[in-house]
């Protein structure tokens, strides 16, 4: 049985009551491995010819839609569920459900939660379906369980661009269920609170203190390396979800102010190689998605900060009030 259930009986249903002749296939790295066998799938059972984007794909945000216009009329779209986006393609987004035993899982972790009796529960888009049963299986070990929502994302979702579901929970502990750092990262800053992640493919439980605590230390000499900068590059994302022009302006109008020079750079793909050419350029901010800084900072000679970090480079905010960027769905940066 596959480690997730890629639901081909509903994608297959959908392209034949579209009737789509041209199918785009997209997925997220860990995902793409399975491209061919589902593309396979839809052109025996199907009459559409299915073109697979190779690109990086990062979320929701980052769906081909316009790099595929005109090519297909019709896009599957896996790992991701959808943003408040217009897209110019009609786009299938399915979430590739994780096929685990949550319940084994949640039960290793109440040895941790002995001391809490609010626990506010947190989780991507592979586990949203397993959500009640985390919930129940909690509140029958004698927890109050707490889930929030919000405009931009699904009950109990976070993205790694945005934490709005468990801004201002009444909760003891954060539970987050899921793979890597990020999302259970953000919510310890976010909330200040005690967050408690679980990786249900490995097994691991873990207390994110100690790493939260490394990456403030990380970000903290990135800042006081950027305090020297005279001369900024402003990184505009040209991908739909993660386009902020707005924003980009502002910042080089404050850095004006201050009397220093920015110049805006608008790329798809952020990475150290296409920043070599801007020699004369001393650090970057980073407008488009906000784990650029964070999770690749170690890939970057120079210092790339997000916007918060940039207020406290200018004491515009203290360093007390750190917090992670977040892009907002509901006002769009379009200028």
């Amino acid at each position: 049985m596959s480690l997730y259930d890629m639901e081909l009986d509903k994608v297959i249903a959908r392209i034949k009551a579209v009737d789509a002749r041209n199918v785009g296939l997209q997925f997220p790295e860990g995902l793409k491995m399975q491209a061919v066998a589902i593309a396979r799938e839809i052109e025996d059972k199907t009459d559409a010819t299915v073109i697979i984007s190779g690109d990086p794909c990062f979320g929701a945000c980052d769906v081909s839609d316009r790099k595929m216009k005109g090519i297909v009329d019709f896009i599957v779209h896996y790992g991701h569920t959808p943003l408040p986006l217009k897209y110019s393609i009609p786009t299938m987004f399915l979430p590739a459900k994780a096929q685990i035993n949550i319940k084994k899982h949640l039960e290793n972790a109440l040895e941790y939660l002995e001391d809490y009796s609010k626990v506010a529960v947190a989780t991507t888009a592979q586990h949203l379906h397993l959500l009640d049963e985390m919930v129940d299986f909690l509140e029958d070990n004698g927890k109050e369980v707490v889930v929030g929502s919000s405009r931009s994302t699904k009950k109990g979702q976070v993205l790694g661009c945005n934490f709005s579901s468990i801004k201002n929970l009444d909760a003891e502990v954060y539970l987050f269920i899921g793979s890597g750092n990020f999302h259970p990262l953000g919510i310890r800053l976010f909330t200040k609170s005690v967050v408690l992640a679980i990786d249900p493919y490995s097994g691991e439980i873990r207390k994110m203190d100690e790493y939260a605590d490394r990456i403030l230390r990380i970000r903290f000499a990135r800042i006081i390396k950027a305090q020297t900068v005279q001369k900024w590059g402003i990184i505009v994302s040209s991908k739909e979800g993660q386009y902020r022009m707005k924003l980009a302006k502002e910042l080089k109008k404050i850095l004006k102010e201050e009397g220093m020079e920015a110049y805006i750079i608008v790329l798809d793909h952020v990475n150290p190689d296409v920043l070599l050419p801007y020699m004369e350029l001393q650090g970057f901010v980073v407008t488009a998605c906000p784990r650029i800084a964070i999770d690749d900072s170690q890939m970057y000679e120079k210092p790339v900060i997000t916007p918060q970090e940039l207020e406290i480079v200018l004491n515009k905010r203290e360093w007390e009030k750190y917090q992670l960027d977040e892009i907002s769905f509901e006002d769009r940066y379009y200028q």
